[in-house]
């Protein structure tokens, strides 16, 4: 049997914070009033992504891994990461605003948790009116000066918020202080790492009555004090990949497609298409896929030449 674009069961999660809009906008099968993510391609341990289409269908991504290693992930991924899959694709629905977090950086993840670091980025694909994300600190701080805050809970006076629309986009390396607040859909592609320290939550309580674990210790010595310009312009040139990101972790292109595309690739890393908008056919070996909007498509390294058409916005990660 050989592998074909993948897709999989989203993997749906309750959050505080979350809403419906993964329904409504995205089409997922939630059944909560407050689903906040679904995480579409996963591996983090307990949350194994499975086959939603195909002759594979009912399968782990980890089986897949194990049986097709330089098929699926690549050569130079196989070869650099060895059988576990690098990356962590989700949708974000936030009701209400984010906790005020961060990450840690591979060697902190590494010596703390066993785990990697978890760089990420965002893509806005719906956000209500003067919706805002914070993102790092307005001037440079300082270990005191971040507790002082803390401490008083006026630290939302110390970080930088951003107004947000469609389209805009933000990449946030580990260290970065951040949340996503109200009214926002976002598109998340990450490091495979479930990591976050947690410093403030608007001293929120569950349905139980109780606040939810910070982790202001852990936090202290991964955060970043210094300013950060983690907001991304990028161009919009139909049917081409438009550079958004790139990093030593994944690279992300912005694809505008209107009309058919011929796309060749090198067989050194997996794509995954992330559809944020419209609908379009994948052509393969005389067969047709087709992918509607909150669509994630996982492409198999060895998948080298392939067609795309018709009129959507696509993300397109790979590694590189």
């Amino acid at each position: 049997m050989k592998l074909y674009p993948l897709q999989f069961e989203p993997i749906l999660k309750d959050r505080i914070w979350g809403g419906t809009k993964l329904k409504t906008y995205l089409s997922k099968p939630i059944t909560s009033e407050t689903t906040g993510e679904s995480w579409e391609i996963s591996t983090v341990e307990n949350d194994v992504s499975i086959v939603k289409n195909g002759s594979f269908k009912g399968k782990s991504l980890n089986d897949l891994i194990n049986d097709f290693p330089n098929e699926l992930l690549g050569t130079a991924v196989f070869k650099n990461f060895g059988k576990q899959f690098p990356l962590l694709f989700k949708y974000l629905d936030a009701r209400e605003d984010l906790s005020i977090q961060l990450h840690p950086n591979d060697a902190l993840a590494k010596k703390r948790h066993n785990s990697f670091g978890k760089t990420e980025m965002w893509y806005v694909m719906q956000a209500d009116e003067d919706a805002r994300l914070i993102v790092g600190f307005k001037d440079k701080s300082s270990p005191e000066e971040y507790l002082h805050h803390l401490t008083n809970k006026t630290l939302l006076s110390i970080l930088d918020t951003k107004k947000v629309q469609q389209g805009d986009v933000f990449f946030l390396e580990t260290g970065t202080i951040h949340a996503i607040g109200a009214g926002i859909v976002i598109a998340e592609i990450q490091q495979t790492s479930d990591i976050t320290y947690r410093v403030y939550d608007f001293d929120r309580v569950d349905a139980n009555g109780k606040t939810r674990e910070l982790h202001n210790d852990l936090a202290l010595e991964a955060i970043n004090y210094e300013t950060v310009g983690a907001q991304k312009k990028y161009s919009k040139v139909e049917n081409i990949s438009n550079e958004m990101v790139h990093c030593e972790y994944f690279t992300t292109n912005f694809i505008p497609l209107n009309g058919v595309i011929s796309v060749t690739k090198n067989q050194k890393s997996f794509t995954v298409y992330m559809c944020v908008d419209g609908d379009f056919e994948l052509s393969y070996n005389n067969e047709a896929f087709n992918y509607s909007k909150g669509d994630t498509i996982l492409i198999p390294a060895f998948l080298a030449d392939f067609q795309l058409s018709g009129k959507a916005s696509i993300l397109e990660i790979y590694i590189s």
